[in-house]
């Protein structure tokens, strides 16, 4: 009995709360893995888009994110992180429900750009919701457990994505989007049964402008590391796979096997790959570890230009693992760094202002990368590894610098 005990406590997370938002990060995972595994066949066979406006559309969103990430992380602040979660999932409910009656180009582009603005809603004011309702010692932890359950949520909508898209037909195809509508809706209802909670202001927190984060020059330097870090996204996402494909012989169906790898991994060790980002040495610690991954990695996957057979797969298999090893010790410090390091009423501001700032890696870095993995013949992933050594070098003081600088007249180690 105590084994199984110990088994399930090491897969659920703690009854109340915690158990609570993991199932609610598998419910939205379900459905917004059904609608991603064909949203781009939807668009395009469904509505009648061009690949091409597709993608102009998505660029659209993308910019609308990052630009917004700020504003309405303010507004999670001031109307509270419930609130703005519900609305935001309220909100993208109904941007799904619409878009089986997208009429064109236009059309599209005013949904897609009104999906980013209430997903970035929904993910600020939940942020700010966990911030609060959670206690220090578990809120890790906790996010970690969210995580895991939302990659199980993925794994499960891809399946059911798959298998509407087998169905080959228009029904098919509206599944998809009317199924995400469904879960965002339940998604909303889920959340606003939650308990209410409400980040207390510090001394000089009263009102701040959203737009003063962005004087706070140690956060912002700790942001661009955020960024430069999360361009392990990106090597795993589209670079590496384009790499397989271009510079290798392995086969192509092997790109499922590498994406599963990654998805095993997020589920099973999320919640270990936290331990000690508890604390701002701990989460140092992980932030040098998950640069180092990435470092290794590199000159792993150039090698896998000049192998043959079986050789070549072990080596992109290690690529992924090392890759998923960063996203895994990424996630747990930036988790406690974006929760503990602002003042309490402005988590939603100082974690919009994290994303605004990280995200201009985020757009540059796919063609960047590209160019330097592919297009120099190999050579150029000995200057992405000396781009996470440099990241690796800066962690510590960088942490450092926040760490001794007030905010709002909050000294460093109240607001910690």
């Amino acid at each position: 009995m105590g084994d199984l005990r110990g088994s399930l406590d090491k897969v659920l997370p703690p009854p109340g709360l915690p158990r609570r938002l993991a199932a609610q990060s598998a419910l939205l995972g379900i459905g917004g893995g059904t609608f991603l595994t064909g949203s781009v066949v939807f668009f395009t066979l469904y509505a009648g888009l061009s690949p091409i406006q597709v993608g102009i559309g998505f660029s659209v969103a993308g910019l609308v994110g990052l630009v917004g990430s700020l504003p309405l992380g303010h507004l999670a602040d001031r109307i509270g992180g419930r609130r703005s979660w519900v609305l935001g999932a309220l909100g993208g409910a109904a941007v799904f429900a619409l878009y089986p009656v997208t009429g064109g180009f236009w059309t599209f582009l005013a949904l897609i750009t009104a999906e980013a603005a209430t997903d970035t809603l929904a993910n600020a004011g939940r942020m700010v919701y966990m911030g609060a309702a959670l206690a220090r010692e578990d809120r890790v932890r906790t996010m970690a457990f969210a995580r895991a359950y939302l990659n199980v949520g993925f794994t499960i909508g891809s399946g059911l994505g798959a298998a509407a898209l087998a169905l080959d037909s228009r029904s098919g195809l509206l599944i998809l989007v009317l199924a995400n509508a469904a879960g965002l809706a339940l998604n909303a209802l889920f959340v606003a049964r939650m308990p209410a909670v409400h980040a207390a202001a510090g001394p000089t927190e009263a009102r701040p402008s959203p737009w003063g984060v962005l004087r706070d020059h140690p956060y912002t330097a700790l942001a661009s590391l955020f960024g430069v870090l999360w361009l392990n996204a990106t090597l795993f996402g589209e670079v590496v796979p384009l790499w397989a494909i271009t510079m290798t012989d392995a086969p192509k169906p092997l790109l499922g096997v590498l994406f599963a790898i990654n998805t095993i991994m997020a589920v099973a060790l999320q919640v270990r790959a936290t331990r000690g980002a508890d604390s701002l040495a701990g989460s140092t610690r992980l932030l040098r570890w998950a640069a180092l991954a990435t470092v290794a990695a590199c000159p792993v996957v150039a090698l896998s230009g000049a192998t043959h057979g079986w050789a070549t797969i072990a080596l992109l298999a290690l690529t992924i693992v090392l890759l998923t090893a960063t996203e895994l010790w990424m996630s747990g410090a930036q988790w406690y760094l974006q929760t503990e390091i602002p003042p309490p009423a402005q988590r939603g501001a100082y974690m919009g202002a994290s994303k605004s700032v990280g995200g201009v890696t985020k757009m540059l870095g796919p063609a960047s990368l590209t160019f330097l993995a592919i297009h120099t013949g190999g050579w150029g992933w000995w200057v992405i590894a000396a781009i996470f050594v440099a990241a690796w070098a800066a962690a510590t003081p960088i942490v450092a610098w926040v760490e001794r600088t007030p905010r709002n007249g909050v000294p460093a180690a109240l607001v910690r």
